[in-house]
């Protein structure tokens, strides 16, 4: 009989330590869970303590017969490096170890190119992983052009393969038509959410922090939940009324990592530039996370990246319903700081409240009496603004707010 079933590929991890050892450990940690993301499973993993790479094989002669050895041992589909791999290095290590090779930015690629639901989202992976395979197509051709349920095998990348540059070349000129014209669309939209002069609000976090989760349970969104690293990758913006009846639009974004392909930033630029013109970035933090301290680090680094620079910031420390004792975690660069649990909705009240407050310091505060003859500009102070008081008198509606100074009150 035969089976239907999709083959999961055994995959061994490898790095070099170039540093004390517990970071590359770290790393692989989580290069695991990209790889378990990516549908494969890994069965081993082999690190070599280095002063430099070695510019031919990545690991020094030695390590790479190990390597081998390991593979044939375990049973063994598929190699992944920690770090990214010259077409020389790829090259030479499928030459010497009988399994597919990749490192850590295909797998990454491999999962954008699973999660991409949205016609733009498609295009920027199918850009991006062109852009990337396009330099290493010579010594791939073996490896990558095998057929497979596990990684490094969606999207364009083994039926890219067998044509040459040019037309590569040919396809990602078509797709930065595409990506423009998708491009013009997006800053469209964008341009309306702005005039409506709702605030926006811009949800960012590490990979798996829980955005998806705080925006679903806040807005009722419906957004793809799961215990997975990049489980959304198409943004998605909802309508939000806080405490105070200030209605925000907050929107959410794409998960950073660590080693994030340079190739991923470029594609998903536009998409991750929903950060750029927020009014508010609202910073999710995974607390039950051993490495948030380095996590946050990572989202501010693409932040500045993407330059994201003097935006007010309200960091959620999420998932306190995780941990017994909420661990002690400095965001040196946020205005407030909160706690929360997305999925219990618990700290609900605190960050709509926080929000609120950092709105309101980008507003300006009247205290004034308006004629019942101009009342209709009440109802978009209620719905643009912050009222604090309001109070029907004999001559006109007395107001305390925070108002947008688009409204045009002195």
């Amino acid at each position: 009989m035969i089976s239907n079933d999709p083959i999961i590929e055994k995959t061994i991890l490898f790095a070099a330590d170039l540093d004390d050892g517990q970071q590359v450990n770290d790393n692989l940690d989580e290069l695991e869970e990209l790889v378990k993301t990516a549908g494969a499973v890994v069965v081993g993993r082999l690190i070599q303590k280095k002063e430099r790479i070695d510019n031919a094989t990545y690991l020094g002669s030695g390590k790479v017969e190990e390597l081998a050895l390991l593979v044939e041992e375990l049973g063994a589909t598929t190699i992944v490096c920690d770090d990214e791999l010259s077409p020389m290095q790829l090259t030479n290590l499928g030459q010497a170890i009988s399994a597919n090779v990749l490192d850590r930015t295909m797998v990454i690629l491999d999962i954008f190119a699973g999660r991409a639901n949205t016609r733009e989202g498609k295009i920027q992976v199918e850009l991006a992983q062109l852009k990337y395979r396009s330099s290493r197509l010579i010594g791939m051709r073996s490896s990558m052009s095998r057929l497979g349920g596990g990684i490094g095998t969606r999207g364009p990348g083994e039926k890219k393969l067998e044509i040459d540059r040019r037309l590569i070349r040919d396809r990602i000129a078509q797709l930065n038509r595409e990506l423009e014209d998708v491009k013009q669309h997006r800053d469209t939209m964008r341009k309306q959410r702005m005039e409506g002069k709702l605030p926006i609000v811009s949800i960012v976090g590490y990979t798996n922090a829980g955005k998806s989760t705080l925006l679903n349970h806040l807005t009722d969104a419906g957004v793809l939940e799961e215990d997975k690293l990049f489980a959304t990758l198409d943004p998605t913006s909802r309508n939000l009324k806080l405490n105070s009846g200030q209605e925000i639009i907050i929107t959410d974004t794409v998960g950073f990592i660590k080693k994030l392909p340079h190739h991923l930033i470029n594609a998903f630029r536009s998409t991750l530039e929903e950060a750029k013109y927020a009014d508010v970035i609202l910073h999710v933090v995974d607390v039950s996370n051993p490495h948030a301290d380095e996590q946050i680090l990572v989202v501010y680094e693409t932040l500045r990246s993407l330059g994201v620079n003097d935006k007010p910031i309200v960091t959620a420390m999420n998932k306190i319903d995780k941990v017994d004792d909420i661990p002690i975690i400095k965001d040196l660069s946020a205005d407030i700081v909160v706690s929360i649990s997305a999925k219990k909705e618990l700290g609900f009240e605190h960050l709509s409240d926080a929000l609120t407050e950092i709105i309101n310091k980008t507003r300006k505060y009247i205290e004034q009496l308006i004629p019942y003859t101009d009342a209709g500009i009440i109802s978009r102070i209620h719905k643009s603004g912050t009222i604090l008081e309001e109070d029907y008198r004999e001559d006109g509606i007395f107001i305390r707010a925070y108002v947008d100074a688009s409204i045009g009150i002195d």
